[in-house]
C-alpha cells in the first residue's frame, strides 16, 4: 500500500531547498570571484549607512525606549526597567527589519548593472531565457521606485507587528526575533527576485504569485539570507550570493532547466508587459 509523506516532512524539505539557494550562490565566489566582488562594492557603499543607523539606535536606544514608555515613569523599578529593556529590544529588532529591507532596495537600485550581470552570469551557465525587451531607463526606473514604495508599506507594519510582539512578557523578544525572521525573510526574497524576474518581464504582482507557489523554498532563501544579513558585514558579503540565490529560485519556480550548461527550449519568457507567472 502506497503511503504519502506528511506534508510537514515536504514543506521542511522545500525550506531547506530554498536555503540551498543561498549556498549554491556563495558557490559563485569560487567561479566569479571577480563578479561578485564588483556585487560587493554597492552593497559596501549602502550597507555603511546601514551600519551606521544601527549603531546610533543602539547607542541612543535607552532614551528612546524612556520617550516611547512615559507610562513606566512612575512605576516601580523592577517593572519599570522590564517593560523598558522589552521596549528596546522589540525597537531594535523591528528597526533592524525595515533596515535590512531598506538596505536591499537601495543596494539593488544602486548596483543595478552588477546585479544584472551576475543574475545573467548564473542564467548562462543553466541556460538563459528569451530576451524581454526594456521600456527605457526612465520608464523602468519609474517602476522600480513605485515598486519600493509598495514592499516598503508592508515592510513597515511587519515591523510594528514585531514591535508590538516584542511587549509580550518572557517569550516576546524571542517570538519578536523569529517573527522579524519570517516575515522579513519573506519581504527580503520578494526584493532579492526583482532583478531576475524582470529580467523575465515579471513585476512585483507577478513576482509575488511566483513565490507563492512555493512559499517555503521561497522563505527558506529569504530567511537563510535575513539570518547572514544579521552577521558583522553579512549583508555586504553576501548580498551578491543572495542575488544569485535569488536566480535560482526563480529558475526553479518557472520550472527552467537548471542542468548546468543545458539549454532550455521549454522555459518560456512572459510576453512584454505581462504581470502574472507562466503557467506550468
Amino acid at each position: 500500500m502506497a503511503t504519502t509523506q506528511p506534508r510537514n516532512a515536504t514543506a521542511l524539505r522545500e525550506f531547506f531547498t530554498g536555503v540551498s539557494f543561498l549556498f549554491r550562490g556563495f558557490r559563485i565566489w569560487i567561479t566569479a570571484p571577480r563578479l561578485m566582488f564588483l556585487g560587493m562594492i554597492p552593497a559596501a557603499i549602502v550597507g555603511t549607512m546601514a551600519i551606521a543607523l544601527v549603531v546610533a539606535l543602539i547607542v541612543n536606544v535607552t532614551p528612546v525606549t524612556e520617550f516611547i514608555t512615559p507610562f513606566a515613569n512612575e512605576w516601580d523599578e523592577l517593572p519599570r526597567v522590564a517593560v523598558r529593556f522589552a521596549a528596546g529590544v522589540a525597537l531594535v529588532l523591528a528597526s533592524i527589519l525595515i533596515i535590512l529591507n531598506t538596505f536591499t532596495t537601495i543596494t539593488l537600485m544602486v548596483g543595478d548593472a552588477f546585479y544584472r550581470t551576475i543574475a545573467g552570469h548564473v542564467d548562462a551557465q543553466y541556460g538563459a531565457p528569451a530576451p524581454h525587451p526594456s521600456k527605457g531607463f526612465w520608464s523602468d526606473a519609474r517602476r522600480g521606485v513605485a515598486e519600493g514604495l509598495r514592499l516598503l508599506l508592508p515592510t513597515v507594519g511587519v515591523a510594528l507587528l514585531v514591535f508590538a510582539v516584542g511587549f509580550i512578557p518572557v517569550v516576546g523578544s524571542v517570538v519578536a526575533a523569529i517573527s522579524g525572521a519570517i516575515f522579513g525573510g519573506w519581504l527580503l526574497v520578494t526584493e532579492l527576485a526583482n532583478i531576475p524576474c524582470e529580467v523575465r518581464g515579471m513585476h512585483l504582482s507577478a513576482r509575488r504569485a511566483m513565490l507563492k507557489t512555493a512559499r517555503a523554498r521561497s522563505l527558506g532563501l529569504g530567511a537563510a539570507t535575513y539570518l547572514v544579513f544579521l552577521l558583522p558585514f553579512g549583508a555586504v558579503f553576501a548580498m551578491p550570493a543572495a542575488l544569485a540565490g535569488a536566480t535560482l529560485l526563480t529558475r526553479s519556480l518557472l520550472d527552467e532547466n537548471l542542468v548546468r550548461g543545458a539549454a532550455t527550449p521549454h522555459a518560456q519568457a512572459p510576453a512584454p508587459n505581462a504581470d502574472q507567472p507562466p503557467e506550468a
